[in-house]
């Protein structure tokens, strides 16, 4: 079954309800900050999220969902809206990395995000992190304190709340290519496997009370509104400096984004095990000694002391 969200407490989500909270309360909150009409350019970039929202109350996997959609529309000619939100009460069987199972039932936020792939490569590789903010700020604005580990797993007091996949994705007719987010946010389901019962918390749980689905999935897609447009903000800022003739490899950073990536992360300092599937193949241990301008992760060696840039994999705090 697909339509609008209906939560319990009987509220709906709708692309009205999404533009409503980010000009009630996203608006105004990033105006005490930044310049109203700086506020209202990055959300005007952002506005796409959320115009169109699919719901099933109960999908195998969205990502699936997602590649089968923008496939359809492309033999018959035709395109999925960027921006585009496929979102489902339960998600049975729903992965995260490396074809990892993700527990995903009732009670929690599991979506998919289609955008079209426009912006430059230095931008587009920045938008796993993009997401992790938005996962982050969402849990800070509903009373949860959270983090980010990097690249975007965002925890509640060292137990992973919510996860992030992006995946890229052209269409086999049109070849048109897409990125294609998968966020999975732990919010009212409590009861977790035994086997993740140490490492995964919901905020509910964290809180102590129960959240309304609908306005919660409205506010993670305003908030996600937020931090996909200042890329296409640093994008618009880059080419209007660089000119015709500009070399994508001197694209500055998304310094907004970077700025409040680096408040949220808690992996600058810590000493880590790194591996591209760090969970079944550690490849060494080291300790964080910053993030570079493309969200790179920069560690010294336990091994021998040596200082390593990684752009791609994850990590697991050595406590």
């Amino acid at each position: 079954m697909a339509g609008p969200v209906a939560s319990k407490e009987g509220g709906r989500i709708t692309p009205a309800l999404v533009d409503r909270l980010a000009l009630t309360e996203e608006l105004p909150a990033r105006c005490r900050t930044l310049s109203p009409s700086l506020a209202e350019e990055v959300l005007r970039f952002g506005r796409d999220i959320g115009q169109e929202i699919v719901f099933h109350s109960r999908l195998r996997r969205g990502m699936d969902a997602a590649r089968e959609r923008i496939a359809a529309a492309a033999t018959a000619g035709k395109t999925v809206a960027s921006g585009a939100v496929i979102a489902a009460g339960a998600m049975p069987g729903a992965r995260g990395r490396f074809h990892r199972e993700w527990h995903a039932p009732e009670g929690g936020l599991w979506l998919t995000v289609i955008l079209a792939d426009t912006l430059l490569p230095p931008f587009a590789a920045l938008a796993p992190l993009a997401a992790g903010v938005a996962v982050c700020e969402f849990f800070l604005h509903i009373g949860v304190p959270a983090s980010i580990r990097w690249v975007n797993d965002v925890l509640v007091a060292g137990r992973k709340a919510a996860g992030i996949l992006a995946e890229t994705f052209r269409a086999p007719s049109s070849g048109e290519r897409f990125l294609l987010l998968g966020i999975g946010v732990n919010l009212n389901n409590r009861a977790f496997p035994p086997e993740l019962a140490n490492e995964a918390v919901a905020a509910a749980e964290a809180a102590g009370r129960s959240f309304p689905l609908a306005a919660s999935l409205a506010r993670l897609l305003v908030k996600l509104r937020w931090n996909i447009g200042l890329l296409h903000l640093a994008e618009r800022d880059f080419l209007q400096q660089a000119g015709p003739n500009h070399d994508q490899q001197d694209a500055p950073l998304a310094p907004l984004l970077l700025e409040r990536y680096r408040g949220l992360c808690d992996t600058v300092g810590r000493r880590v095990r790194f591996g591209f599937d760090v969970v079944r193949r550690p490849q060494y241990t080291g300790r964080v000694v910053g993030i570079d301008d493309d969200g790179a992760l920069m560690l010294r060696l336990d091994a021998d002391g040596g200082l390593v840039c990684e752009r791609a994999g994850e990590v697991r705090y050595i406590e």
